[in-house]
C-alpha cells in the first residue's frame, strides 16, 4: 500500500505533515519524537508497524511540530502544542471517532487528548509510555544538562557517534543496519537546536493526575528491560487508567524489532483489542510434531521452547505447564545449550526459523 501525504495549518500558523494509509476503522497515532512520514515508511524499525496495523484499519501519522516533513521554524515547543497538533489533524480529516495510539512521548500526548475529547477516543494504546517526563522523575540536573549538550553538539554530524547513545538505548538488541537507520532517522528528523528543545519539553511532561480521568478503554504494553522507559512507567498507567489492561513484552527494545517474538505478542494483543475478527495461525503443539529432529529436546524442553517463543516468560510458563519457576529455569538452560542459542531471543528464532512455531 502507498501512503497519502497531506498538509495542514494549527491555530498558531504552523504547517504539520500527515499520512493515511490502509482502509477500515481509524486508529490515529499521536505524535513522538524523532519521525519522517518518508524516510521512516520504508525502513527497517518503522515499517512493520505501518505495514501490520493498516491492514486492517486507516493509519494516520503525522510528523510533530518541528521534525520531519512538518514546519522546522517555530516559536512554540510547548506539551500543549504537541495536542493541539493533534487536535487540528484531527480537524483536518474531519474525524467523529477513532482509536489512538500513544508511543514512547506520544503516549502522554494521547492521554492528554483522551481526557480533553472523550466523545472521540474509543480506544486508547499506551506503548512504552511515560506519564512524567525524566526531570519530573528525578533526573539530576546535570545529567539533564548533559543530555541537552549531547543533542546540541551531536545531533547534525554526519559521524553519528554521539547519536549512536540514544539508539543504544532504544534498540539495544538491533542489528547493525537497524542501528545505522536509525541515527539517520535522528540526523535527518530535526535540526539539533529543535531537537534540544523538544528534549527538553519531553522531560518536563507531567499528565499523573490526568490518568484517573481516561474514559476510553486502554490497552498499555511495555517491554520488560525497556532500556529508555522502566517498566515501571507503564505500570503506573495501568495503575492509574480505569480498567486498563497491562501486557508486559519480553524485550529490552524501547522499539520492537519485526524479527522479535515480543512483536508478535504485541501485535496479537494490539490487533485482539481493536477487535480485529480474523483467524490466528495456531502454532504447532508438542504434541503434533515429531521431536526426531529437534537436537535431542525433551518433550518438556520442547514444550518450553515453545513458549519461549511465544514470548512468555519462564514464571508464566511455570504456571501454564504447572511446573515450578526452578524446573523451568532448568529447562531453559538445556535448550539454550542443545540448540546453540546464546539467549531467549535466539531460541525464540532458533524455533521460528525452524518451522516450530508461526
Amino acid at each position: 500500500m502507498d501512503q497519502k501525504i497531506g498538509f495542514c495549518t494549527t491555530s498558531d500558523g504552523v504547517r504539520i505533515a500527515y499520512a493515511t494509509v490502509g482502509e477500515g476503522p481509524i486508529l490515529v497515532k499521536a505524535p513522538n519524537w524523532m519521525s519522517h512520514l518518508e524516510f521512516e515508511w520504508q525502513s527497517p524499525v518503522w515499517s512493520h508497524w505501518w505495514e501490520e496495523l493498516s491492514k486492517h484499519h486507516q493509519v494516520i501519522r503525522f510528523d510533530q511540530r518541528g521534525s520531519g516533513l512538518s514546519d522546522w521554524n517555530i516559536d512554540d515547543f510547548s506539551f500543549d502544542s504537541w495536542v493541539s497538533d493533534l487536535e487540528a489533524v484531527v480537524e483536518e480529516i474531519g474525524l467523529d471517532k477513532f482509536s489512538l495510539i500513544g508511543i514512547s512521548q506520544g503516549s502522554a500526548v494521547a492521554v492528554a487528548y483522551a481526557t480533553r475529547h472523550p466523545e472521540k477516543v474509543e480506544r486508547l494504546i499506551i506503548y512504552g509510555g511515560f506519564a512524567r517526563g525524566r526531570n519530573k522523575r528525578g533526573m539530576p540536573v546535570d545529567e539533564a544538562e548533559a543530555v541537552q549538550v549531547l543533542i546540541r553538539r551531536g545531533w547534525g554530524r554526519d559521524n553519528a557517534a554521539y547519536r549512536q547513545i540514544f539508539t543504544s538505548q532504544f534498540m539495544p538488541g538491533a542489528t547493525s543496519e537497524q542501528m545505522d537507520w536509525f541515527n539517520e532517522l535522528q540526523r535527518i528528523s530535526t535540526s539539533p537546536e529543535n531537537a534540544a528543545n523538544i528534549s527538553q519539553v519531553s522531560g518536563n511532561i507531567d499528565v499523573l493526575d490526568l490518568l484517573p480521568k481516561v474514559q476510553a478503554e486502554t490497552l498499555v504494553l511495555h517491554a520488560r528491560h525497556d532500556e529508555r522507559i522502566p517498566l515501571e512507567q507503564g505500570r503506573q498507567f495501568a495503575a492509574l487508567i480505569p480498567n486498563a489492561r497491562f501486557v508486559t513484552l519480553e524485550s529490552k527494545n524501547h522499539l520492537l524489532i519485526a524479527s522479535e517474538p515480543a512483536w508478535e505478542v504485541a501485535l496479537a494483543e494490539v490487533r485482539k483489542f481493536l477487535g480485529v475478527n480474523e483467524m490466528t495461525p495456531v502454532s504447532p503443539s508438542a504434541e503434533s510434531i515429531s521431536f526426531e529432529n529437534v537436537d535431542g529436546l525433551t518433550p518438556r524442553e520442547f514444550e518450553v521452547l515453545l513458549l519461549i517463543a511465544t514470548g512468555k516468560s519462564n514464571r508464566d510458563i511455570a504456571q501454564e505447564l504447572f511446573i515450578s519457576f526452578h524446573t523451568v529455569t532448568n529447562h531453559v538452560k538445556n535448550i539454550l545449550g542443545k540448540t546453540g542459542s546464546a539467549n531467549r531471543t535466539e531460541a525464540a528464532a532458533y524455533a521460528i526459523v525452524r518451522g516450530l512455531s508461526s
